[in-house]
Parts: structure tokens; sequence; C-alpha cells
């Protein structure tokens, strides 16, 4: 059984998410993208991982955040929570 929260297009959810927060055309945002690329600041990234955990209902742990820097980051670390759901 899937999770609802986890289901469809997680990489298309996970980079909507992150234009929305950074106020950024989805088009921008792109998977070889890191966050300062998209001149994010570190507050900004820190909204990323309060959305991330809001959207797909998960916890990341501040020395996991820490390591979220990216777009790719950011899709593989909720893709490792979904597997392991």
């Amino acid at each position: 059984m899937s999770h609802p929260k986890l289901s469809g297009d997680l990489p298309a959810r996970v980079t909507k998410l992150i234009a929305e927060q950074l106020c950024k055309e989805v088009a921008e945002v792109t998977v070889d993208k890191t966050f300062q690329q998209l001149d994010s600041d570190s507050l900004d990234q820190i909204e990323i991982v309060m959305a991330l955990e809001d959207e797909f209902e998960i916890v990341i742990e501040e020395v996991d955040a820490d390591k979220i820097t990216s777009v790719q980051t950011a899709i593989d670390y909720v893709q490792g929570v979904k597997a392991a759901l």
C-alpha cells in the first residue's frame, strides 16, 4: 500500500515545492541545481527542509538537513524515506 502523501511524481513534487519556497519558476529549478545556484540563503534552506517535512509528513534530522543542499539531494532524501516505508 502506498502512502498517499508520497504517491505521484515525487521528483516533480519536490521540484515544485522548492520553486515555490524560492519564488522561482519551476523551469528554473532543475535537478542539477544547488540551492546556492538558485540564490537561496541559509534561511531559505531551512524553510525548504520544513516544507519537505510538511509535504511528505516526514522528519528530517538536523544532521541530514545539512546535507540537503540541492534539488537532487532533496529528491534523493525523500525517495530514501519513501523506500523505507
